[in-house]
């Protein structure tokens, strides 16, 4: 019943993507490897057989090599506008609902329950589960509704790594700023900081580096490189999502990308220190 969270400073931090790439490099190692996120909201759905799940775990699954199921993503929400939403739960339209339906009746109670019970299936049939949050753990107005970071954290007992785009700047800031919002009981859960998306020589960030360590008592496990892969990604405020078809071509030529950007964050991040981590 090992897990791993990956949760960010903001949405669009790289979440997904470094998901994407743990679930290849620990399949790699031997691990029967899933990815989990409790609540999604998407446009942009993989279609099985009876069901339908955020594109983003269903691509995650390819890299960690495993079935694409309903627990993967127990609850998805589709955008309609207007604070509505279609939810779908365990891969099924539930019903239209506005957001203060969702988060004052639903959300805690029968929402907070139908994603443990996936974690729990997922936990009980695979050697690690690869968790992803959704947006930032330190939204403080909506910690109380949010059972996507770090209320499921502490469901699975896992360890989170905290990831943060650097490009958009104030990323130290960001990773300081967010641990402190968070109350001292999630704060211990938090083991590690990934920078994303740097461009330049790593070198440069040392200083930041010991006055992160300095502040937070915890450190940085790694630096990704800015690169770019030809991988479909999630609607969000700086990247306009296409739609795709899922076909063995497409398939095989994710399945290439996915070996790419394994080998890019193994050569990149502590792989050594996040399995110590998970033991």
């Amino acid at each position: 019943m090992k897990s791993l969270m990956i949760q960010g400073t903001s949405s669009g931090a790289g979440k997904s993507t470094l998901v994407t790439a743990l679930c290849r490099i620990f399949a790699n190692k031997g691990f029967s490897v899933a990815p989990f996120k409790s609540q999604n909201m998407s446009n942009f759905a993989y279609k099985g057989k009876g069901f339908e799940i955020s594109r983003a775990q269903a691509i995650q699954a390819l890299g960690a090599r495993c079935e694409i199921t309903p627990d993967l993503n127990p609850i998805m929400l589709k955008p309609l506008g207007d604070y509505y939403s279609h939810v779908y739960l365990h891969g099924k339209k539930f019903k239209k609902m506005h957001a203060t339906e969702y988060y004052q009746k639903f959300v805690r109670t029968r929402g907070l329950n139908i994603a443990v019970k996936s974690l729990h299936n997922l936990q009980q049939n695979h050697d690690l589960v690869i968790l992803e949050g959704a947006g930032s753990p330190a939204e403080i107005n909506l910690e109380k509704f949010d059972i996507a970071n770090m209320k499921m954290a502490e469901k699975a007992n896992s360890p989170v790594l905290l990831i943060t785009d650097i490009d958009r700047g104030g990323s130290f800031a960001s990773i300081v700023g967010t641990l402190a919002l968070l109350d001292k009981k999630y704060q211990k859960l938090v083991k590690g900081f990934v920078i994303n998306k740097f461009r330049g020589d790593p070198k440069i960030l040392n200083p930041g580096f010991r006055k992160i360590k300095e502040k937070t008592k915890k450190s940085i496990l790694g630096v990704i490189p800015m690169s770019d892969f030809d991988l479909p990604e999630e609607d969000s405020l700086n990247v306009k999502a296409k739609n795709m078809a899922w076909s063995k071509k497409n398939l095989d030529k994710i399945d290439q990308e996915i070996d790419k950007l394994s080998k890019l964050v193994y050569s990149n991040l502590n792989i050594k220190e996040i399995e110590r981590m998970i033991k």
